[in-house]
């Protein structure tokens, strides 16, 4: 356990990106009433998914992170979460095959709300309001009622969290993740996809590998896993007072671990020495993502990982790198290797979604897809160089046919953003731009596998 922590010691310490509610005692009643409610994930299921992370930081796994910028209530619709839960399954049976390595799938979901801004006011027209923080906090629309931050949101957002959760996990113990199903539905994008060619033969070989196990006997019946998954859940740990009404000491070995999630990170805005979230986050047994940036130097990492994993506990700490296209082939090498120097035993993700963020010439913001697999093949070639294992992707993405992100084999353009331009925060890939990165990264897996096979030899 973290010496000199409680669950409310990070008050003490500078906590940015946070709102200032109105009516402080309507706030904390919401925060009481937060504390007496049931835990949405068990400190037993954050373990496991320490365990699997761990095995991740050994080469011996994939981390696949994914899901919506942020989460909305509007949006809330069981088959919005069904179609990202199946667009990451395909994902991670493509790579699963790809890379003869187990994929952890861990969801941006369940409780995805809270967004840093730049600044703490939007104007528009000469009128100035409180910027908007996600649902969790305050309104999209720009209107004065709705952009006072709401203690009552935080109800919300654990209700909805809740359904969330709860659907999830019916969708992977209820026969929905049957492994022969997913591969169905990979073969019907297949058939609409202009690269089908390019990508048959891993389909193909799936195909053939799911009959010959079915002669064999192993089939769905057979071995349940064949129809089950492991699915997590994480969140940006931005709203303290949310994730502090959440933790709770695990009654086995006295732990505290935050159960509004399986994995929590901290976004490259509040990762700073001496930062409130830095402190929370050090005293919870959860695994700890870090988005690590151009700003962030060696040192500034390494006493970053001393404070938030003193112990070294493999699988606890993923190092989620998000420098830009054009940026991650300088700037990451040196944290690498800083990392390697000093020993920690940590994941590296690859975020390539925060760095390529553009304005397109109709004033939507956007990223284009040739920048995100730029980053992406930068990342992977930064650590064959390197000697390290660059061990999981981390996306902005959805099941649904959304036109946000430019480029992909069914080309969006400049032009059609506005078709259907529906996030509440950042643009995403839409379900066949995730397939097709899944197929991408098949490849580039498949070479960093053979190089370390080559080289052990």
């Amino acid at each position: 356990m973290a010496t000199n922590w409680t669950p409310t010691s990070w008050q003490a310490h500078e906590a940015r990106q946070m709102p200032i509610y109105p009516d402080p005692d309507a706030y904390t009643r919401a925060t009481d009433t937060l504390a007496n409610f049931p835990p949405l994930v068990f400190a037993g299921e954050a373990r496991d998914l320490t365990a699997d992370l761990a095995r991740v930081a050994e080469g011996k796994a994939f981390l696949l992170q994914g899901g919506d910028c942020a989460e909305s209530f509007a949006e809330f619709h069981p088959n919005n979460i069904r179609d990202t839960f199946r667009v990451i399954l395909q994902m991670a049976v493509v790579m699963t095959f790809a890379s003869k390595l187990p994929t952890v799938k861990l969801g941006r979901m369940a409780g995805q709300f809270a967004k840093p801004r730049s600044g703490d006011f939007e104007e528009i027209g000469g009128v100035s309001l409180p910027s908007y923080r996600g649902d969790i906090v305050n309104d999209i629309a720009f209107e004065a009622a709705g952009r006072a931050p709401d203690p009552q949101r935080m109800i919300q957002a654990y209700n909805q969290s809740a359904a969330t959760l709860n659907l999830l996990r019916a969708f992977s113990n209820g026969g929905y993740a049957n492994l022969h199903q997913v591969h169905a539905w990979t073969h019907d994008f297949m058939g609409r996809s202009p690269w089908t060619k390019q990508y048959r033969d891993i389909a193909d070989r799936i195909g053939e590998a799911l009959d010959f196990m079915a002669a064999c006997g192993i089939n769905p019946d057979t071995v349940p896993q064949l129809k089950t998954t492991q699915f997590y859940t994480s969140h940006e740990a931005l709203l303290l007072g949310y994730e502090t009404a959440l933790t709770r000491q695990d009654s086995l070995t006295g732990d505290w671990f935050d159960v509004s999630a399986h994995m929590l990170w901290i976004g490259d805005r509040t990762r700073f020495e001496g930062s409130a979230h830095v402190e929370f986050l050090r005293g919870i047994g959860n695994p700890i993502g870090m988005k690590c940036g151009p700003s962030l130097q060696p040192d500034e990492l390494l006493r970053l990982l001393d404070t938030l994993n003193p112990g070294r506990i493999p699988g606890r700490m993923t190092l989620i790198t998000r420098y830009g296209h054009d940026k991650i082939e300088a700037g990451l090498p040196a944290l690498i290797r800083a990392v390697q120097r000093e020993g920690h035993p940590v994941v590296w993700s690859c975020d390539p979604m925060h760095g390529n963020v553009i304005k397109a010439s109709n004033g939507y913001k956007t990223r284009p897809f040739e920048r995100i697999l730029a980053e992406v093949r930068g990342f992977f070639a930064v650590h064959r160089a390197e000697g390290s294992f660059g061990g999981g992707i981390h996306i902005e993405m959805t099941g649904q046919n959304v036109t946000e992100c430019t480029g992909g084999a069914v080309d969006v353009t400049e032009l059609s953003l506005s078709d259907r331009y529906h996030t509440h925060c950042d643009p995403r890939l839409n379900a066949g731009q995730s397939l097709e990165l899944a197929f991408l990264l098949a490849e580039m897996l498949n070479q960093e596998l053979a190089e370390r096979r080559r080289v052990a030899a």
